[in-house]
């Protein structure tokens, strides 16, 4: 026990020695809450707000009646727009072309093919396009209806049915941008925080000599892989804590209320949350060390571990993507937190059937690791990095 204690007192000195490896590891704690709000706070006013839209119009004068629908709707003429914005908008470059036969056609009740241009690919027009091809559908909608009832038809035979929605979401549940990007965020915090320390104190340790002669003394190596894996696990451990905590105040400037919407971290689900993540930060610091472990280099242990980030990133892209999910999902680890997050944040009721045999999924996955790390460090090949 006193060994165990003298190396991991080692490793916490090193580790918090490092400023700026620490400052790397508590980034993701402080950055992500500040991001959150910025993107929550955007994203609610495009949804909600009706900011101008600047379009280059060709051939307004053939539809003045459709002109002046866009401008009541904020789609204004590219001539109107402000100094400080012009670059902006020259960018995104939205045309209207309407045909010089527009008022002939729509005298004579024939379609009309009016032209939209723009780049659909980029991303920053996607609500300006959507406003736009609304209001036109609206319009066209709206003259139907009148040639309709001039010629003494009523539109309401139209609408044979008419469906009534009745959302039985929580309030909570339509805040999905917020728990989306909190769920990501979370989990990228708990294999990204510690992974600095974990490279430093195996594949830097070694070309710095240091663990040939750490391995030289009377102390085993399960006893050195536990010191280092709870080392980087309490740093990946203190971020997420700081990641939660900012989100708790960053989250209470977002107006949600306008979308209809409610979201808080209370205390029993700041606990849930860590209770669930604090494994996924033993096994993340367990992978990061075996891997780097296994690296011939610093550098190649760099780039190996870098690859691991895409496991808690691509696996909630996942989830959202499958209509059906597997039953093995709610108990494999990450797949199991990852749904467990989600259930939290909609404040939907805690399945702890799924959360012990995911967590204990999680923690058989990491000791393992460690056991298998421990083995291997006992041959030459992995300690000379000549495997």
């Amino acid at each position: 026990m006193i060994q165990f204690k003298a190396l991991l007192i080692k490793e916490l000195k090193e580790a918090f020695r490092d400023k700026r490896a620490l400052l790397v590891a508590m980034s993701m704690g402080l950055l992500a809450p500040v991001m959150i709000m910025i993107m929550s706070k955007t994203m609610i006013k495009d949804f909600v707000e009706n900011p101008p839209i600047y379009v280059k119009f060709s051939g307004a004068e053939h539809a003045p009646k459709l002109i002046k629908s866009f401008k009541d709707n904020n789609i204004l003429d590219f001539a109107d727009v402000p100094e400080d914005e012009r670059r902006n908008w020259q960018e995104r470059n939205i045309e209207l072309i309407i045909p010089d036969s527009y008022a002939d056609d729509m005298r004579e009740g024939k379609p009309i093919d009016i032209i939209l241009r723009a780049d659909y690919s980029e991303k920053s027009l996607s609500a300006p396009l959507r406003r736009i091809k609304d209001e036109i559908r609206s319009f066209s909608l709206s003259i139907g209806y009148k040639r309709l009832l001039v010629r003494g038809i009523d539109v309401k035979l139209l609408q044979t049915l008419k469906l009534q929605e009745q959302d039985t979401s929580l309030p909570s549940s339509n805040a999905m941008m917020i728990t989306l990007m909190l769920g990501l965020y979370l989990l990228m915090g708990a294999f990204i925080s510690g992974q600095s320390i974990s490279i430093d104190s195996s594949a830097g340790e070694r070309e710095r000599n240091v663990l040939e002669m750490l391995l030289c003394q009377p102390v085993s190596t399960l006893k050195i892989v536990l010191a280092k894996l709870i080392c980087s696990s309490l740093i990946a451990t203190m971020s997420v804590t700081l990641m939660l905590t900012l989100t708790m105040v960053s989250v209470g400037f977002v107006d949600l209320t306008k979308i209809g919407a409610t979201f808080s971290v209370d205390s029993f689900t700041f606990f849930s949350l860590l209770l669930l993540l604090i494994p996924l930060c033993f096994l993340a610091a367990a992978l990061q060390l075996y891997f780097a472990f296994h690296a011939k280099t610093f550098k190649e242990a760099q780039s190996t571990v870098a690859m691991l980030i895409m496991v808690p990133t691509m696996i909630p892209v996942a989830m959202m993507i499958m209509d059906d999910k597997p039953v093995w999902a709610e108990w494999a680890p990450i797949f199991g937190q990852s749904l467990l997050m989600e259930d939290l944040f909609k404040g939907l009721p805690v399945d702890w059937m799924a959360f012990l045999v995911s967590t204990g999924a999680t923690i058989a996955l990491t000791a393992g690791l460690v056991l298998t790390l421990a083995k291997r460090l006992r041959s030459e090949k992995v300690v000379m990095s000549l495997g």
